[in-house]
C-alpha cells in the first residue's frame, strides 16, 4: 500500500534559494489560475483543469521566470488547484500569501527520483533541476518511492516521499469481534468504552503564558520591518513545538487503537460548527448597544476544542487501521451523553456534572465520558452489524483527480476508500 515518509532537508544555500524560488513562483501559479477562473464565472464561462496548463505551456515561453523551476511542479499546482476548486467552489478556495502560506512544490514521477543511502544518518535524493540533495534517514524508505514533496516549516526544509511498501490490509484483524467507542472531550481528550483514558497535555501553563507574551510582542512591531519577521519567528517556534506534541500522542493513541481492537467507532463531529464564534445579541431598546451574550467564555471553549486535535486523532487511527484490518465507523453524536447505557433512557438532568453521570431512572452511576463512549460503541455495532452493499464502513470518499498521471499519483487514503455511511444514532428498544 502506499505510505508516506518525511525527512529533514540538509540544504545548501543555494539549493535552499532555489526551492524558496519554486515555492514563489508555485504561489504565483496558484493565485493568477484562481483568479482566472473567478474571471470565467463573473462572465459566465469555465476554464478547467486542461485549459490553464496549455496557457501555462504558452507562458513559459513568454516569461523566462516560468520556465526556471520544473513544469511538472507547476502542472500539480494545478491539480490541486483544480481539486480544491471541485471540493470547496471556486469562490471557497483561498488564496496563497507569502507570509501565512510556507513554500510547497511536488515532483510527481517517481521514476526520475534516485534515492542513495551515504552512511548510517545521511542519504541523497535526486530531484529533477535540482540535483543531489542530502536528508537525514531517520528511517528506512522501506518501498519504491511514487514521488516526492518538498516544504518548508520554519527554517527548516523537508522532503515527504510517498512510498509503495508492498504490504496489503489483512483480512482478518487480530483481535476479531473486539471493538471500542471512543468519546473525545476537553478535559480527556480521549476517553474509551472500556474505561481507559488516554490525556496529555500540549501546552503548559508557563508555555501558555509565554505564547501571549509573543503575541503581545508581535503586535507592537511594525509591519514589514526585521523585528516583527523575528516576532513571528520565536511565536511560530513555539507552535510548532506544541503542534508536534499534538502529533505525536494522536499518532501513539491510534496505534494502541488500531492494533488493539477490530472496531472503533468515533462521534461525527462537526467541530467547525462547534468551534463557531457567538452572535452578538442587539440590545432592541438602545441602538448600537449589544447585550452579553457569553463571547469570552465562548472562546475560550473553543480554544480548548482546538488544542486537542479531535480529528487529527481520527485522521492517524484511519491511517494506522490499513495496517491492521481494524474497522474504523463515526456515528451521530446526538444525545451519547445524555442516554443511559443500561436502560437507555434519555434525560439530561442524568448528566450531573462533566464527569458523573447518574440516571434518573435506574439510579446508574458512572463516568460521563465512560457512558458516553458505551453508547457510542452500541450505535457503531448496530451500524457495523448491517453495511450497506459496495461499500466499506467508516471509509472515505475518494478525491477527484484530473488526467491519468493524477490517477496514478492517488495518496494511501485514497487509494483503499469508498464511500462513507450516514451516521447511525443510538438503537432504541
Amino acid at each position: 500500500m502506499l505510505t508516506g515518509r518525511k525527512y529533514r532537508l540538509d540544504l545548501t544555500p543555494g539549493q535552499a534559494e532555489f526551492a524558496e524560488r519554486i515555492g514563489g513562483v508555485c504561489r504565483s501559479v496558484w493565485n493568477t489560475a484562481l483568479e482566472q477562473r473567478r474571471t470565467y464565472r463573473r462572465r459566465g464561462a469555465f476554464i478547467g483543469y486542461h485549459g490553464q496548463a496549455r496557457q501555462l505551456a504558452e507562458a513559459k515561453r513568454e516569461f523566462e521566470w516560468l520556465g526556471e523551476v520544473p513544469g511538472h511542479c507547476l502542472q500539480q499546482t494545478l491539480i490541486d488547484l483544480d481539486q480544491a476548486c471541485s471540493r470547496h467552489g471556486t469562490w471557497g478556495v483561498r488564496w496563497k500569501s507569502k507570509a501565512g502560506n510556507p513554500p510547497s512544490f511536488r515532483f510527481p514521477e517517481g521514476a526520475k527520483i534516485a534515492v542513495e543511502r551515504l552512511n548510517r544518518r545521511w542519504a541523497r535524493a535526486k530531484l529533477p533541476k535540482f540535483g543531489w540533495v542530502r536528508f537525514r534517514i531517520t528511517r528506512p524508505l522501506g518501498g519504491t518511492v511514487k514521488n516526492a514533496t518538498v516544504s518548508r516549516d520554519g527554517k527548516h526544509w523537508y522532503v515527504s516521499f510517498l512510498v509503495e511498501d508492498g504490504l496489503t490490509t489483512p483480512a482478518t484483524h487480530a483481535r476479531p469481534a473486539s471493538g471500542v467507542g471512543i468519546d473525545r472531550g476537553v478535559v480527556k481528550v480521549v476517553t474509551r468504552s472500556d474505561g481507559r483514558f488516554h490525556h496529555q497535555v500540549f501546552a503548559r501553563d508557563r508555555e501558555v503564558e509565554h505564547a501571549k507574551k509573543l503575541q503581545r510582542d508581535f503586535a507592537r512591531t511594525a509591519k514589514g520591518s526585521a523585528r516583527r519577521r523575528r516576532a513571528a519567528a520565536r511565536a511560530a517556534d513555539l507552535a510548532r513545538k506544541i503542534r508536534r506534541r499534538r502529533e505525536d500522542f494522536a499518532a501513539k493513541t491510534a496505534c494502541v487503537l488500531a492494533t488493539s481492537f477490530e472496531l472503533v467507532v468515533f462521534e461525527a463531529l462537526a467541530t467547525r460548527n462547534m468551534t463557531a464564534s457567538v452572535a452578538p445579541r442587539p440590545d432592541p431598546e438602545r441602538p448600537g448597544v449589544f447585550l452579553p451574550n457569553g463571547a469570552a467564555s465562548k472562546s475560550g471553549l473553543n480554544r480548548s476544542i482546538l488544542d486537542k486535535g479531535w480529528h487529527r486523532i481520527e485522521l492517524a487511527t484511519r491511517s494506522k487501521a490499513r495496517y491492521t484490518g481494524t474497522c474504523v465507523i463515526t456515528v451521530h453524536p446526538a444525545y451519547t451523553s445524555q442516554t443511559c447505557n443500561v436502560c437507555t433512557v434519555v434525560d439530561r438532568n442524568s448528566r450531573e456534572s462533566q464527569a458523573v453521570f447518574r440516571c434518573t431512572l435506574c439510579g446508574h452511576t458512572e463516568h460521563a465520558d465512560v457512558n458516553a463512549a458505551k453508547n457510542i460503541l452500541t450505535a457503531g455495532r448496530a451500524e457495523h452489524a448491517q453495511p450497506r452493499p459496495g461499500a466499506r464502513a467508516g471509509a472515505r470518499k475518494p478525491r477527484n483527480r484530473v488526467g491519468r498521471k493524477a490517477n496514478r499519483q492517488a495518496t494511501a487514503a485514497q487509494a483503499t476508500a469508498q464511500t462513507e455511511p450516514e451516521p447511525a444514532e443510538i438503537p432504541r428498544p
